[in-house]
């Protein structure tokens, strides 16, 4: 494989992706602006795009242990998990595939190079500050993989204060659960610190409902994450950060435990040019590291993929109305396992501007084109645009439409050559490295209102999605069959998002509604794993030093498999929670999961929790 050297040049002379630390710090103290959507920190009222923030005030009232279960309560995201803590997650956004969604961590791209997804299950929600969602296609800001949207984690930052900041958190609840966790933050003079570390064990259940294998799955999760960072008399800023997790994971089958690694570390520096132009500098890593045992703790096998990022941004205050950002990244993936891949690395480089501009003082657009590079497959072009109009009476009304891509994974190209032969057949399963990325457009349309007693937004989107990548299977002749991924796929995803949110007679509502129709234009068949119905809503009041909350979760049926014939129903879980505010320093906690002991699956044969509760008791000084 020939070493990537020329798309470095492209690095040094554009511009590009990732707002740097002085905008991404600024959103997580505006609940109204979001990074993520345009790369700079925006309004969210100057934005067609869908977009979903959780500050760490939303994580600690909500009091989730984990991140799918914070996501789950998000518009448009599905969550299914094959049993409880720490057991495999997929997230599916808007009715595409699990690894059609762009993770990043403080602007860092994160995710197995091998699987095409992200391990959410074991990112330490403890190390959370807070998470932007931004649904629809985003191919056009951030290249390959945002065809359903992206979901931004920033990670701990704490408080900039003289005086140190300590946060202490402990608790334990079913399955023999038990939690810790702490934090400082702080300044001194022009420069800031933090340094957090946290522990979530639990002996769980068993994940499936079949089989002979009726033990328990532990799950162990142990968290770190540091930050520091200078800022110089001339407005520039330099940063870097570091989070990890690292545990191990049980669950029912081959291989029987996993123990992981998921690990972000970076830098960024920031400046201004001139007076109306700064520029952002980023360099980072995200690691994803599997070592798989058996059941009698025999070594299975081992993947640990890397992804090293480099990005420039530029951004240009044209006027007070106008705001161009230009910019290029650059991504090496790598792979080393067991596995002997035919190839092991492979890079991507990007170019793209963004402008957003406010016209007739109501109206603003935002548009984005991009350029990539990747060595796979060679280049793609994408776009979007967007629109908004916001008129009297708290009124708006948004359009946008986009196209994007998604680049095949290390499995579906380099999967390496493996014959069998069983009963007098061969089967052959392998890689293909002729696959074409996968592409999609889509058109959205809504209405929205902002008034004192409600807030409400109304969405219809379409997308279709064409050279879908499938696993399928193909007889070569009477006695050889062979396994290997194809483009053959095409699906239409039809939806309807609906959200309310205000408060009536001192009580806190948000209530969203997702309507789907994923569907399979070849077969005319349900796309797997999607639930077509979805509703969330939460409820909370404060009692002068008592918080009380419930949440309510219910989703139709989906089926398991792509020919629909195993359909796992649906089902209602009802949560309440509380929390008593001793004094400012103290709170005590607790939590009664699934209040109704419903018996339900997300995953066709894997078990979830029944009723199950959780207590904790925190300190901030």
């Amino acid at each position: 494989m020939h070493k990537p050297y020329y798309p470095l040049l492209a690095l040094a002379g554009a511009g590009t992706v990732f707002s740097g630390a002085t905008p991404a710090e600024s959103s997580v103290n505006l609940p109204d602006t979001v990074v993520t959507a345009t790369r700079t920190a925006t309004l969210t009222d100057e934005l067609a795009s869908a977009t979903t923030v959780f500050t760490r005030a939303d994580i600690e009232q909500s009091q989730v242990k984990t991140l799918p279960d914070l996501l789950k309560t998000a518009p448009g995201l599905d969550i299914t998990q094959n049993g409880g803590y720490g057991q495999q997650a997929n997230v599916y956004m808007r009715g595409t595939n699990s690894d059609h969604i762009l993770v990043l961590i403080d602007g860092i791209k994160a995710g197995s190079v091998t699987l095409g997804t992200t391990a959410f299950q074991w990112l330490p929600i403890d190390q959370i500050e807070r998470v932007e969602i931004t649904r629809g296609p985003q191919s056009a800001l951030y290249g390959s993989e945002a065809i359903g949207g992206v979901i931004q984690i920033f990670t701990r930052k704490g408080a900039r204060t003289e005086t140190p900041s300590i946060s202490l958190d402990a608790g334990a609840g079913s399955f023999d659960t038990v939690n810790g966790a702490g934090s400082i933050s702080g300044k001194w003079g022009d420069n800031w610190y933090s340094l957090g570390a946290s522990h979530l064990g639990s002996q769980g259940f068993n994940t499936r409902s079949i089989g002979t294998e009726t033990d328990r799955d532990a799950y162990y999760n142990t968290g770190l994450n540091a930050r520091v960072g200078h800022r110089f008399a001339n407005n520039a800023e330099v940063e870097a950060f570091f989070m990890r997790a690292e545990g191990k994971s049980e669950y029912d089958g081959t291989p029987n435990r996993t123990d992981f690694v998921n690990q972000v570390v970076g830098t960024t520096a920031s400046f201004d040019v001139l007076e109306h132009w700064r520029s952002i500098l980023r360099f980072g890593q995200t690691e994803d590291r599997a070592d798989n045992f058996n059941a009698n703790g025999q070594f299975n096998s081992q993947y640990n993929t890397t992804r090293w990022n480099a990005s420039w941004q530029n951004e240009f205050r044209l006027t007070e109305a106008h705001r161009l950002t230009l910019g290029s990244d650059y991504r090496l993936d790598e792979v080393r396992s067991s596995v002997n891949y035919s190839e092991s690395s492979r890079y991507d480089v990007g170019v793209f501007a963004d402008l957003h501009s406010r016209l007739f003082d109501r109206h603003f657009i935002n548009a984005a084109l991009r350029w990539d590079e990747n060595q796979a497959f060679g280049d793609r072009v994408t776009g979007n645009f967007g629109w908004r109009f916001n008129w009297d009476y708290g009124l708006s009304a948004f359009a946008s439409f986009g196209n994007a891509f998604k680049a095949p994974t290390f499995n579906d190209l380099y999967w390496p050559h493996n014959q069998s032969d069983f009963a007098g057949f061969t089967y052959i399963t392998e890689g293909n490295p002729r696959l074409k990325p996968e592409e999609s457009t889509t058109f959205e349309a809504g209405l929205a209102g902002q008034h004192d007693w409600l807030n409400w937004q109304l969405r219809a989107y379409h997308t279709n999605i064409d050279n879908l990548i499938d696993w399928a299977g193909e007889i070569l002749n009477s006695t050889t069959y062979r396994y290997q991924p194809q483009n053959v796929d095409k699906a239409q995803i039809d939806g309807l998002e609906a959200e309310l949110g205000g408060q009536w007679l001192g009580w806190q509502n948000k209530l969203s509604m997702s309507l789907l129709s994923p569907r399979n234009r070849q077969t005319n068949l349900d796309l797997a794993r999607r639930a077509e119905q979805s509703l969330s809503y939460d409820l909370s009041r404060s009692f002068g030093a008592v918080d009380v909350g419930g949440h309510v979760l219910a989703q139709g049926h989906r089926y398991d498999d792509r020919a629909n014939t195993r359909k796992v129903d649906g089902f209602v879980t009802v949560d309440l929670r509380t929390a008593f505010h001793i004094d400012k320093h103290w709170t005590l906690s607790a939590k009664l999961n699934n209040l109704l002991d419903k018996q339900y699956q997300t995953v066709d044969t894997y078990n979830t929790a029944g009723r199950n509760f959780y207590f904790s008791v925190h300190y901030n000084n």
